[in-house]
């Protein structure tokens, strides 16, 4: 079965003040780990959708096997970037993996965990699971791209999880809950990151 995984970095971070995609952890963009993160399942079907600063986010990716696709309505929130990356994706493509450019600290081992939870059940919605809820990443059969494709406004993925948790696996995912909004969120990733490299060096 062919798995596309869409990577979701449109926003302006507003938030944050500067954009979260481009800011350093571990010695590199935070676009470029979890891209990285998204390749090492999928090779070349990543597709990332940009917004805003895309000029400047796209170079970060210049190197990368995944293409890189601009929301140019990307204001009106996040469902404008699922629906622009649905409709980008090949006809091949059997299932999609949604997964927030944001979320630093998601694994290649959290998604291959992901996916092999997915490639069990037929037709099932494969979630991650954290802090008592139940979102993205997560894996959607072909069969739920339509609805995927009509959210409107500020609604993401977790809406169609939630209306269709009967067609759903829930798989453990701590890691899915970090993630980068604030200038006191980058304060606390940096010292995680930064006491992670110094473990690798002991």
């Amino acid at each position: 079965m062919s798995l596309h995984v869409l990577v979701l970095a449109a926003g302006a971070s507003t938030r944050l003040g500067q954009p979260k995609q481009s800011v350093k952890l571990g010695g590199r963009p935070v676009l470029h780990g979890v891209v990285s993160a998204a390749v090492s399942l999928a090779g070349h079907a990543v597709t990332v959708v940009l917004g805003a600063h895309a000029a400047e986010l796209s170079r970060l990716l210049a190197h990368s096997p995944a293409s890189v696709i601009v929301n140019r309505h990307w204001e009106e929130g996040l469902a404008s970037s699922i629906r622009h990356g649905i409709g980008a994706l090949p006809s091949a493509a059997d299932a999609v993996l949604i997964l927030l450019g944001d979320q630093v600290a998601v694994t290649a081992d959290d998604l291959k965990r992901l996916a092999a939870a997915w490639k069990e059940q037929d037709g099932v919605i494969a979630a991650a699971t954290y802090d008592q809820h139940v979102g993205v990443p997560a894996i959607f059969p072909r069969l739920f791209f339509n609805e995927l494709g009509d959210l409107r406004g500020d609604q993401g993925a977790r809406r169609v999880i939630e209306r269709n948790n009967f067609r759903l696996v829930r798989v453990p995912m701590p890691n899915a809950a970090i993630d980068l909004d604030t200038p006191e969120d980058l304060a606390a990733l940096t010292l995680r990151f930064n006491k992670t490299e110094e473990h690798k060096l002991q």
